[in-house]
C-alpha cells in the first residue's frame, strides 16, 4: 500500500486508516478477532491506527494496545480524547485537568509510552482553545505525544487554534479529522481548503457513510434493524441521502465497481485528504474493503458523481456530528421577546 503525507508533520501514513470504534462491547466483542483484524490490515500495507477513549468505553484501546505487541514502532498510532468516561463532568471535555490525566490512561491501555497523534475529539465551547494548547504543548515536551490533531471542528475554530498557537507560542493542531463520503461533501468547501492553507493533514471519517453507501440500506426496502439503526436513525432513513444511494448504485455498476469501492476511491481521491478511516466490524469487511484499495475513479465517474451530490454540499447532517452552539441552542440565537421588535 502507498503512502501519503500526514500533513507537513514529516509522518507518513497509508491512505486507508484502520478505525477501531468497531472493536469492543460495542461492535465485535470477541477480542481475539478483532487483533487478528488489526493484524491482518498491518500486513496488508495499513500503517495508521485510530482509536479513541470513548470506544467501547475505553476496550477499544485495550485491543489495540494487544495486537500491537511486538509491532507498535511500525504503526503510526491516535487515540482521541474529549469524551465522557463517566458520570463525573470532569472526566471528559478539552480542560487541561482532564487531558493530563487521560493520557496517562490511554497510554496504559494501549501499552505504549507515547502517542503518535493526540486529538481533541470534539470542540469544548467550555474551555478556552489556550488551555487545551497548552496542556497538549506539554505533552509534547514531555515525549509522550508527537503530534496534536483536532477533529469535528469547523473552519473557524481551525483557524482560531492556529492563531493562538501562533501568539502563545504553543503546539499546533496538525491534523484535522472531519467526517466526509460522497453523500457529506461540505467540509470540501471551508474545512479542507484550511487545512491545506496551514499545511494540516486531514483522516476522514465515516467514507461509507455510516453504512448507506454499502447499498445495505435501500429506498422502499425493510432495512436492517440493528445496532446502527438504533443509533443515527435519521441518517440512515434520511429520504433524500436514500434518494442520492439508488442514483450511485447504478453508476457504480457502469463503472465494474461496487458501491462500497466507489465510495472508498472518491474519499481518498480530494488532494487535501491523508487518509480515510475504514471501521470494519468483522474480517470480511476489511477483507472487501482492502479489495478495492487499487481502485482509481476517473474523470467521468467524478463528474457524475458531482451531479448526483454537487461539491460542497451535505445530504443532511449525521446524527453524530458535532453541532456548533449557535445551532443546538435555540436561545443562543434569539433575542429576548422584549428586544425583537424594530420600533
Amino acid at each position: 500500500m502507498k503512502t501519503r503525507a500526514l500533513g507537513r508533520t514529516g509522518i507518513q501514513v497509508s491512505p486507508y486508516c484502520l478505525g477501531t470504534m468497531m472493536f469492543g462491547r460495542s461492535g465485535n466483542t470477541d477480542r481475539d478477532a478483532c487483533v487478528r483484524i488489526i493484524h491482518r490490515a498491518l500486513d496488508s500495507g495499513i500503517n495508521f491506527i485510530d482509536t479513541a477513549d470513548v470506544y467501547s468505553y475505553s476496550e477499544s484501546e485495550e485491543i489495540v494496545g494487544e495486537a500491537l505487541k511486538g509491532r507498535r514502532d511500525d504503526v503510526v498510532l491516535a487515540t482521541k480524547v474529549n469524551g465522557p468516561m463517566g458520570e463525573d463532568p470532569n472526566r471528559g471535555g478539552s480542560s487541561r485537568r482532564w487531558i493530563v490525566t487521560a493520557v496517562e490512561h490511554s497510554l496504559r491501555r494501549l501499552r505504549t509510552d507515547h502517542i503518535d497523534l493526540y486529538q481533541i475529539h470534539h470542540p469544548d465551547p467550555r474551555t478556552d482553545i489556550e488551555e487545551t494548547l497548552s496542556a497538549l504543548t506539554d505533552l509534547v515536551r514531555s515525549g509522550k505525544v508527537r503530534a496534536i490533531g483536532s477533529s469535528n471542528a469547523p473552519a473557524a475554530e481551525i483557524v482560531e487554534a492556529q492563531w493562538v498557537a501562533d501568539r502563545r507560542g504553543l503546539q499546533r493542531f496538525r491534523t484535522e479529522q472531519p467526517t466526509y463520503s460522497i453523500l457529506n461533501r461540505g467540509i470540501e468547501r471551508e474545512v479542507l481548503p484550511t487545512c491545506q492553507r496551514y499545511g494540516m493533514g486531514t483522516l476522514v471519517w465515516s467514507p461509507l457513510a455510516m453504512g448507506l453507501l454499502t447499498g445495505r440500506y435501500r429506498k422502499g426496502r425493510t432495512n436492517p434493524r440493528n445496532a446502527r439503526m438504533n443509533w443515527v436513525p435519521r441518517h440512515l432513513t434520511d429520504e433524500r441521502k436514500l434518494d442520492a444511494v439508488e442514483r450511485l448504485i447504478p453508476l457504480a455498476e457502469e463503472a465494474g465497481l461496487s458501491l462500497t469501492h466507489l465510495a472508498m476511491a472518491f474519499a481518498i481521491t480530494h488532494p487535501g485528504v491523508s487518509s480515510a478511516i475504514i471501521g470494519p466490524r468483522t474480517m470480511e469487511h476489511l477483507e472487501d474493503l482492502l479489495a478495492g484499495a487499487a481502485t482509481t475513479l476517473d474523470d467521468e465517474v467524478l463528474d457524475r458523481i458531482d451531479q448526483i451530490v454537487p461539491s460542497g454540499t451535505d445530504v443532511g447532517p449525521i446524527d453524530v456530528s458535532y453541532t456548533p452552539p449557535a445551532i443546538e441552542r435555540p436561545a443562543l440565537r434569539r433575542r429576548p421577546p422584549t428586544d425583537r421588535a424594530a420600533t
